[in-house]
């Protein structure tokens, strides 16, 4: 008869002598060895762990919440993990977003990539997947299906409503979250049980006047919370496979201030309720600016573009021309380009939309 590891469920429960091994030891004992100390938590178990393995999630957004959430998602053992970000790393990202090192900033890699490649290497067991993209109308069903739950790591209300209306069209659930300075917030929606983000928040107007970490920074340590606050919740879901309380979290760092309040479910919302999805259909003006630096992205997802042939292009016009396997990127004082293969591109160094349109126009096509 084998003897028990120490750690095993005999030690966990007290009982004296040997114990039949669960299922993870019996089936990997290294399984068993990485992920012991969250088997021992009563909240998670072997059966819950099991679960975890057998689970997939996408997160959405890959900056200081984003990349907090998908690292403490792969590193629990969530069998499979999705990372969909527009963005490329720069060295102003790394004060607080915790998958990335100066490496991936000199080299400007897509957030998805340089994090796949990193959490690749902190678990893998875990089929961990970049996808390069801006979410999207044309994108969000294929992006988000087939997941087990959806974790928000975006930077604006545009693309969270945009993630609700997919999410309860989808029927899985998914958690919201924010943060700017030293503030955020968070709530697990499930679609058809509780509120829903369009219950709390009836539209994104007047989003784009409010705080953001361009205009009042982010305090690290407050993304790290959030972001735990999140993952915590989804492993609840996704280990006990038991519904969530709609609950609306805050907690500001600096003061020390936490509040949890009950968030009702609207019995008039446009989302969970009527089930209209403007932002889903496309309806919705989509959002230009983003957050984090003075820029505007221009959307142009209809084209393709060979960038190595767009290059040579402006090295005779632009002057110097910087690009690697995934982006390329030019200055025209004061701005600064980075155009993707899909068309996007993102306009450093100001927050007119019609800039930067022009400098797409003159220097990309129309």
């Amino acid at each position: 008869m084998p003897a028990v590891r120490p750690g095993a469920l005999s030690y966990r429960f007290g009982a004296p002598g040997y114990t039949r091994p669960s299922r993870l030891e019996t089936m990997n004992p290294e399984l068993w060895e990485r992920y012991s100390r969250q088997i021992l938590f009563a909240g998670i178990g072997e059966h819950g762990q099991q679960r975890l393995l057998d689970a997939s999630a996408v997160v959405v957004g890959c900056g200081a919440l984003g990349s907090a959430v998908a690292g403490l998602l792969v590193r629990a053992g969530v069998g499979r993990v999705r990372i969909v970000d527009r963005d490329f790393v720069e060295l102003s990202n790394l004060q607080r977003q915790t998958l990335f090192d100066e490496n991936d900033a000199r080299e400007s890699l897509p957030k998805a990539v340089a994090a796949e490649r990193n959490l690749r290497a902190a678990n893998s067991a875990v089929a961990v997947e970049g996808v390069v993209a801006d979410l999207s109308p044309a994108n969000a069903l294929d992006l988000l299906s087939g997941f087990s739950i959806l974790l928000d790591g975006t930077d604006n209300f545009e693309t969270r409503f945009l993630l609700n209306d997919a999410a309860v069209r989808l029927g899985l659930p998914w958690v919201y979250g924010a943060v700017v300075a030293s503030y955020g917030v968070t709530m697990a929606i499930e679609p058809g049980r509780t509120a829903c983000l369009a219950c709390l928040v009836q539209d994104s107007s007047g989003a784009g006047h409010e705080e953001t970490c361009d205009t009042v920074g982010i305090v690290n340590s407050a993304a790290s919370l959030i972001a735990s606050l999140e993952v915590s919740a989804a492993l609840r879901r996704l280990a006990q496979a038991e519904p969530l309380p709609s609950r609306l979290v805050s907690a500001d760092v600096w003061t020390g201030r936490f509040q949890s309040v009950a968030v009702p479910r609207n019995p008039a919302c446009r989302c969970c309720v009527r089930r209209e999805f403007p932002y889903l259909e496309g309806k919705a003006q989509p959002h230009v600016t983003m957050c984090g630096r003075d820029s505007v992205q221009i959307h142009e997802r209809a084209r393709r573009l060979d960038l190595a042939g767009l290059g040579r292009r402006l090295a005779r016009s632009a002057g110097e021309v910087r690009a690697n396997d995934f982006l390329l990127r030019f200055r025209v004082p004061p701005y600064e380009v980075t155009v993707f293969a899909d068309g996007r591109a993102i306009v450093k160094g100001t927050k007119d939309p019609a800039v930067a349109r022009s400098l797409y126009a003159r220097y990309i096509g129309s």
